[in-house]
């Protein structure tokens, strides 16, 4: 087989096979890996049960006061947000000009890459600008993941690049009426159609966290699939040397064939496993952001299939996307360098998020949205649950738990938790994103990890949608808020499906039965903040945003009003 064949025929080919299987096994994983969750979440640390709180109670002061937050009203004024509200708003956007930038030197690359294989004497502006927007298009789908999460912002996105395409071709069409009218679009679909319905297929949004390595490791597996074979019809004494063992053992020629393919996978497999453990080393030391690796899967994989056309003109062409793909990692990172101010000492704001596990998809849609603009401010931290287990997963957790050792992810007793405190990340990663700390529990150990998390948290952000007198734990957490925890730094999220009434019943109940050293004892004016969830807008999560940004200093708590 030649070169040319090769790259153009058996490459599209390795690549699609990947990315096909990419997606039900990265399904598959996650659902196992949920389920092992969710067993080890049943047993227990076998170490010391988490400490029953203090037994001695007083009845506070004041009486408490639940007040109903309204964030939808009226927009934050600009003038008065915190440091904090300002980097979660700004982080987003700012990450997302970074890798236009980045995309732009990409499409810049491929655009002389294409102009120089093809040996085009009759360049013009018209069509320089034709291919440059063309493979800017990359670009359109990073902004999406990165920052437009939104349907409004997503149609105004794609509605302003698509028009800028059409008014483009229009103008080429008029200059060169002899290309025919559906020349130029079918030129852009060929192009960019391919990789990015696999794109779509690995990135959908209950895969995105593993998907890119799965597809990683299964694109490796598929290419050792067809390696052997490759090299025994290129050399034929390979090749005899190859049946003649197989005949020896007895195989058939159908069966040494397929002996072939499964010997050049599981050898491949075995050299895609350290590529995969590589990566999760990368992540560990915080060279690699999972917002990165993703990003940086969508553009290699555009660099690959966009190449492979160059191939026809010379083999060594196929680089092309490669180089296209270095040059945006140099300006990216470049970029992040250039943008990201030094951060201080106490800047960062460490949120704790707290919710009714059964909630499911809505638990997973706000918090996608809330975790996009918080971890350019500070971290999260959360106690790992099946509702959002799978949307969390960190590269070196899911490696654990594909190596058999997701167990040693499990908080085991008090002495462990202090360690897994005292180590925990709370520097941003090169991108400027803070990370999310899951902490996996046994039924022995959440209760401790709840407190613990809670006390060195500047924000709680409890989730009780749907909060029902089934939910014994959320009614643990909300009596441990109301004896541990300043209140000015809590906000309850509640909607139509929350039993208000239940809700304001078990806090008065767990006013009235208050800790004594509670630093909410000796408040002049107690209040629990409800903050209702409704549409999840814009304006709602910016007024959630600037609500809990909103430092409380380590004041008494005499001084709250």
């Amino acid at each position: 087989m030649s070169a040319t064949a090769m790259l153009t025929g058996l490459l599209p080919l390795v690549v699609l096979i990947g990315s096909a299987l990419a997606v039900p096994v990265s399904f598959l994983l996650l659902r196992l890996y949920r389920n092992a969750v969710q067993k080890g979440m049943t047993r227990s640390g076998g170490g010391t049960r988490s400490p029953e709180p203090n037994g001695a109670h007083r009845v506070p002061l004041s009486p408490l006061e639940l007040r109903s937050l309204d964030g939808a009203s009226k927009p934050v004024r600009r003038e008065t947000v915190s440091w904090g509200h300002g980097m979660a708003r700004r982080g987003p956007w700012r990450t997302a000009a970074v890798y236009t930038a980045a995309g732009a030197c990409y499409a810049l690359v491929m655009t002389a890459g294409w102009l120089t294989a093809t040996h085009d004497r009759s360049v013009g502006w018209m069509k320089v600008l034709l291919l440059f927007w063309t493979y800017l298009w990359p670009a359109v789908l990073g902004i999406v993941l990165v920052a437009a999460y939104d349907r409004a912002r997503r149609l105004h996105l794609f509605a302003a690049y698509f028009l800028m395409l059409l008014l483009i071709m229009a103008v080429a069409f008029a200059r060169n009426p002899e290309l025919g009218i559906g020349a130029l679009p079918m030129y852009w679909i060929i192009l960019n159609g391919p990789p990015t319905v696999l794109v779509l297929a690995f990135l959908l949004r209950p895969i995105r966290a593993v998907g890119p390595l799965v597809l990683t490791f299964l694109i490796v597996v598929a290419i050792g699939s067809q390696s052997l074979l490759l090299a025994a019809s290129a050399n034929k004494g390979w090749f005899r040397i190859i049946s003649e063992i197989g005949f020896r053992l007895g195989l058939g020629g159908s069966a040494v064939f397929a002996g072939m393919i499964l010997f050049g996978m599981l050898a491949f497999g075995l050299l895609g496993w350290p590529l995969l453990r590589f990566l999760g080393k990368r992540y560990e030391q915080k060279k690699l952001s999972d917002q990165s690796i993703m990003l940086d899967a969508l553009w290699l994989l555009f660099g690959v299939v966009q190449s492979i056309g160059l191939a026809f003109q010379a083999p060594p062409w196929i680089l092309t996307g490669l180089v296209a793909f270095a040059g945006f990692k140099l300006v990216s990172e470049f970029g992040f360098r250039w943008t990201l101010a030094p951060r201080r000492a106490g800047e960062a704001t460490m949120l704790l998020q707290l919710r009714v596990f059964a909630l499911g998809k809505r638990s997973e849609q706000l918090f996608d949205k809330v975790r996009t603009h918080w971890q350019y401010a500070g971290n999260i931290s959360m106690i790992a649950g099946p509702d959002l287990v799978t949307t969390t997963v960190e590269p070196h957790e899911f490696l654990d738990f594909v190596s058999g050792r997701l167990g040693r992810q499990f908080v085991t007793d008090a002495q462990d938790l202090e360690r897994r405190m005292a180590i925990l990340d709370k520097a941003p990663d090169p991108d400027g994103r803070y990370r999310i700390s899951e902490f996996f529990c046994h039924v022995d150990t959440w209760q401790m990890t709840m407190e613990r998390l809670a006390a060195a948290s500047d924000a709680v952000l409890m989730d009780v949608r749907s909060f029902s007198p089934a939910n014994q734990g959320c009614i643990f957490e909300l009596g441990r808020l109301l004896d541990g925890i300043d209140l000015r730094r809590v906000v309850l999220l509640v909607d139509e499906t929350t039993d208000h009434r239940f809700l304001e019943a078990t806090l008065q109940q767990l006013w009235h039965g208050l800790s004594a050293d509670s630093p909410n004892q000796a408040a002049r004016s107690p209040m629990v903040r409800l903050f209702p969830i409704d549409t999840q807008s814009e304006r709602e999560l910016d007024a959630l945003l600037d609500l809990l940004m909103r430092r409380v200093p380590p004041a008494v708590a005499a001084d709250a009003a």
